[in-house]
């Protein structure tokens, strides 16, 4: 299933995206509050997959307005130099653990919706991700456990405020802007993608593919990354994993390559679906 979150006539619900429309799980589900609460009940989830099966759809996705996947995750973690050339092109190498930052789920913005370059900087920057929802929360989990705690994917774009990100070595600020994290359009289901290894990311800017990389590539694998949280934070249904970005980012080419107003920047990842946002300054 591809799942969503939305406003209809200014109220929050929740559904599956069947061809062009939407079957209304909020309406059929009620005692469900949410996307994240969808996903966090497997008996719920296969009553969602029966209905959609049998439904047609109740209104067509341009009648509705997309928020976030998950509008207002628990937690949000982010994983820094995750591809091996991307460490290359940043001057790093992979160390023995990941490296963690952090974002705020008010950050967060739908497909659709405009990237918000600040007025404090000109150096606005992409980052094309594959982003996890946790289904099943919990501690210590153990890597060989870890993928039955994946409720789906989605795509995300960490776009960074590269001038406040490197202020100080601690560089969360610069991730965790207004309207910078763009998630969505849906969650595809865990079922869905049997191996997300086999899955590519491309970074499109204008229509210039300018990221692309394999998820096969990643010097942390999903496993690994929701166990080593695990040992310190507990996971809760909803939360979003952002995996990494390929190499390709804009502040390491010659010259660097910046978002600015009237740009639109894609996140494509064939079998998931593709984001897309507009660039528009802070008003």
């Amino acid at each position: 299933m591809k799942l969503v979150s939305y406003r209809r006539d200014g109220k929050p619900g929740f559904g599956a995206v069947k061809e062009q429309g939407i079957v209304d799980l909020s309406a059929r589900l009620p005692q469900i509050a949410d996307l994240a609460s969808l996903v966090a009940d497997n008996l719920a989830l296969d009553e969602a997959r029966r209905l959609v099966s049998a439904a047609t759809e109740d209104f067509a996705l341009t009648q509705v307005e997309l928020e976030p996947v998950i509008p207002r995750p628990n937690k949000i973690i982010c994983v820094g130099i995750n591809y091996v050339a991307h460490a290359a092109e940043a001057g790093r190498t992979v160390g023995k653990y990941p490296v963690i930052f952090h974002r705020y789920a008010e950050t967060l913005l739908p497909h659709g919706a405009p990237l918000v370059r600040p007025t404090v900087s000109d150096n606005f920057d992409f980052e094309a991700e594959l982003a996890v929802v946790i289904g099943r929360g919990g501690a210590h989990i153990a890597p060989g456990d870890a993928m039955s705690h994946v409720a789906g994917y989605t795509c995300f774009n960490d776009a960074s405020v590269r001038d406040w990100q490197f202020h100080t070595h601690q560089y969360g600020m610069g991730k965790n802007f207004r309207g910078t994290g763009a998630l969505g359009p849906w969650l595809v289901t865990a079922d869905e993608i049997p191996d997300y290894r086999e899955l590519a990311i491309h970074g499109l800017l204008n229509g210039e593919r300018l990221q692309t990389g394999q998820l096969s590539e990643l010097a942390f694998d999903i496993p690994s990354l929701i166990s080593y949280v695990s040992q310190a934070l507990d996971w809760q249904p909803g939360d979003i994993l952002a995996t990494g970005t390929p190499s390709g980012i804009g502040f390491k080419r010659q010259p660097p390559i910046f978002l600015k107003p009237g740009d639109t920047f894609e996140v494509v990842i064939p079998g998931v679906g593709t984001l897309s946002n507009p660039v528009a300054d802070e008003a």
